[in-house]
């Protein structure tokens, strides 16, 4: 999707209601994060986030760090190419993610559309 020169935020309401868009070749992409979880997981959409699960517990922004790399690898990147926009302490992030390399299924879906 389309974002108005630079601005990093998208140009019509539909990429405004999803939990995803594109800024030139990064992938900027709202989560909902749930730490502690039994395995780490993408889940599905949740209004405008993606629920990501990670086993790591919520202290001192280790969870962050652990679905960072756990994202990493979903996406065919390094950790080095995501970068935590807000919400490192939260459970509602915001990243985005360099050139990733793979779109795990949920997102190429959306992507088609």
């Amino acid at each position: 999707m389309k974002t108005d020169s630079g601005k990093n935020k998208p140009t019509d309401k539909a990429a405004a209601k999803s939990f995803f868009y594109w800024d030139g070749d990064t992938l900027v992409l709202n989560i909902l994060g749930k730490p502690s979880a039994k395995k780490d997981a993408i889940g599905k959409p949740y209004g405008h986030q993606l629920k990501v699960s990670v086993t790591a517990a919520p202290r001192s922004g280790k969870a962050t760090d652990h679905m960072v790399r756990f994202l990493a690898g979903e996406f065919g990147v390094a950790a080095a190419d995501i970068e935590v926009v807000f919400g490192r302490m939260n459970v509602n992030k915001q990243v985005r993610i360099k050139a990733p390399k793979r779109l795990p299924a949920v997102i190429a879906q959306q992507d088609l559309v």
